[in-house]
């Protein structure tokens, strides 16, 4: 609590002023924490003072809140490209990151509990800095640190504004933020260490060397590439809901599983709030997991009134992750900068209002980099509809991935393929005429058909067979399934 007051106080956080008639005053809170490494020991105690936020009030000392993030699409594309190129990649952490944003409303606090000032205890804290808590305090940080790095020359991505590009003097440096995480990767690594010496001029930022644990992920290096997982994230998550002894399963769900809102005996209000605690974090697994990507889909969509029988189907994702706890996602180094795509779809699998379900995977060279499984938001009147819808989605995430490729210097000789395995799909993407029968579905089809016709975009069929995005739309039995997990690069150790 020391440091953190300490830190507080250089910082210049607030300073003491008289309380005024009519002001706003929020409460502030001491909360602890500790900090773990990748194998789960202590790496240090944490002691933060947070503001309640939530007692702020909306024009009066709080406005515009929204701050992005770096979307994990954009991660792997980068870490993919830095592993073919060879390059450094670097971690850093920026210490009480929020304090160093500067505030533009008057927002005004109690003083500290436990170090409240003896000259003037009835005194309030004026914030001229933010801090943790307040509303706008993540967005006053990434202003903050965004106009630092347009000041060393860096420029920021209009595909995703958390990616900060620097190309001078032959080094190129890409620098990824989160919130207070930060991946750099750079064709120098004297170019890094002098960025680092400019940020630490202002920015309280600690090198934690070569990329090895960032958001909850392991990184780790080998010969061919490297490797994502979420080992030890599993392991907790199964110790949390008390599946650590479970029988292990070869998939994440039955083939024959028809999950419904209707069936099932409705879960206690306790019992629903642990529901939806591991589905979320079931959630945060498909960083990495795409393999149960379409269970978690299928399971997020009873979160507002789960039954036992959602209850089974999570545990039956929690017995795979028992028998896959150790699969990673590959990087591999490659000299191929093509991208490709699959896209699939069920027709009507929802047995409760019809809709289908799409999927689509997204490659860079080798390597995944982009995925989805997703229920359509409109019901589809043929198979060759659903499939339509779903080759919209995956064209729109691949003018997405174009669009920063090309901010990142990376360049296709040729236009990225989209695997289809619906020859009626297939067609309609080449087709110039429009018929009345595909009318309500008139976006989608000029969408692709656009890309296609300026030769920006290639559909192409493929069997049902060899379709990767089939993992993505509907259960599978066990030797279909490892099959198409294998196609996504998910490995094992050794």
């Amino acid at each position: 609590m020391d440091i953190e007051y300490g830190a507080l106080i250089k910082n210049k956080t607030w300073r003491l002023v008289p309380p005024q008639p009519g002001i706003n005053l929020i409460d502030c809170k001491w909360v602890f924490r500790l900090k773990r490494k990748a194998d789960g020991s202590v790496d240090r105690y944490k002691a933060r003072l947070v503001a309640k936020g939530f007692k702020q009030r909306y024009g009066l000392d709080y406005e515009d809140t929204f701050s992005p993030v770096v979307k994990p699409a954009t991660i792997r594309l980068v870490l993919s490209i830095a592993v073919s190129r060879g390059w450094c990649l670097r971690q850093l952490d920026v210490q009480n990151a929020f304090l160093h944003g500067f505030l533009e409303e008057e927002v005004f606090m109690c003083q500290p509990p436990g170090y409240e000032n003896s000259q003037f205890p009835s005194y309030v804290c004026k914030l001229d800095r933010a801090l943790y808590g307040l509303k706008q305090a993540p967005r006053a940080w990434y202003s903050r640190l965004s106009s630092k790095l347009q000041e060393l020359r860096f420029v920021p991505s209009k595909t995703d504004t958390s990616l900060f590009i620097y190309n001078h003097a032959g080094n190129i440096i890409y620098m990824l933020i989160y919130v207070d995480d930060i991946i750099v990767t750079s064709s120098s690594v004297q170019a890094v260490d002098d960025l680092l010496k400019q940020l630490q001029k202002e920015f309280a930022i600690k090198d934690l060397g070569d990329l090895h644990y960032f958001l909850g992920i392991e990184v780790k290096k080998e010969s061919s590439g490297i490797v994502l997982t979420q080992g030890k994230y599993v392991t907790d998550l199964l110790q949390k809901a008390n599946m650590q002894n479970c029988k292990p399963v070869a998939t994440p769900m039955s083939v024959s599983e028809k999950l419904s809102r209707t069936v099932g005996d409705p879960l206690t209000a306790i019992e629903a709030t642990r529901y939806r605690s591991i589905v979320g974090a079931l959630q945060y697994l498909t960083l990495t997991r795409p393999d149960i990507s379409y269970s978690v889909n299928k399971v997020c969509q009873f979160l507002h009134n789960p039954t036992s029988c959602h209850w089974t189907a999570v545990k039956r994702i929690l017995r795979y992750l028992k028998a896959t706890s150790t699969t990673r996602l590959k990087i591999y180094k490659s000299a191929s900068t093509l991208l490709s795509a699959f896209s699939d779809a069920d027709w009507a699998g929802n047995v409760d209002d019809r809709r289908s379900t799409g999927g689509y995977a997204i490659f860079f060279g080798p390597n995944l980099i982009s995925w989805s499984s997703r229920k359509q938001a409109t019901v589809s009147r043929s198979s060759t509809e659903s499939e339509y819808k779903s080759l919209a989605n995956a064209t729109a995430e691949l003018v997405w991935v174009q669009s920063l490729l090309k901010e990142l210097g990376v360049f296709q000789s040729r236009p990225p393929s989209l695997w289809c395995d619906n020859l009626g799909a297939t067609y309609m993407s080449a087709n110039p005429v429009f018929h009345a029968r595909t009318k309500h579905i008139e976006i989608d089809f000029h969408f692709v058909r656009e890309r296609v016709a300026h030769k920006m975009l290639e559909v192409r069929f493929i069997s049902s067979q060899d379709q990767i995005a089939d993992i993505l739309t509907k259960p599978l039995a066990s030797r279909r399934f490892s099959a198409l997990k294998h196609n996504l690069n998910l490995v094992q150790p050794g």
